[in-house]
């Protein structure tokens, strides 16, 4: 089902220093759910990237009621998307002279917020 784009508040994060798979456990346990639900979740979870989720949520619930004009006790998570952004590639020193990879992953998230009927 897609909706107007006019009931739809979003908000964006670039880049975020931590891996995709890392991020969507975090955002898996808000999908579908009310904003407020959905702060509360964010606010008492223990993962270190909560806090950027939060943080990207509240931007989109501001856009919501500034933007839009949208209702705050009528607001559900109406999508989330994780992306993959860049990696950082580095190298350490091993042993006999030789050198490894290490690999930094950056992702990109994006929060789209909408009204129930």
């Amino acid at each position: 089902m897609k909706k107007n784009n006019n009931n739809i508040a979003k908000a964006s994060i670039a880049s975020m220093k931590v891996s995709t798979r890392k991020l969507s456990l975090v955002v898996d346990m808000i999908r579908n759910m009310s904003v407020s639900n959905a702060v509360r979740q964010l606010t008492f979870c223990r993962k270190r990237i909560a806090v950027e989720v939060k943080k990207c949520l509240l931007s989109a619930i501001a856009n919501a009621e500034n933007n839009n004009g949208m209702d705050l006790e009528k607001l559900y998570v109406y999508s989330v998307d994780v992306g993959k952004s860049i990696v950082f590639k580095r190298s350490v020193a091993r042993a006999r002279g030789r050198g490894a990879r290490i690999k930094k992953h950056f992702s990109k998230l994006s929060i789209h917020l909408s009204q129930q009927e």
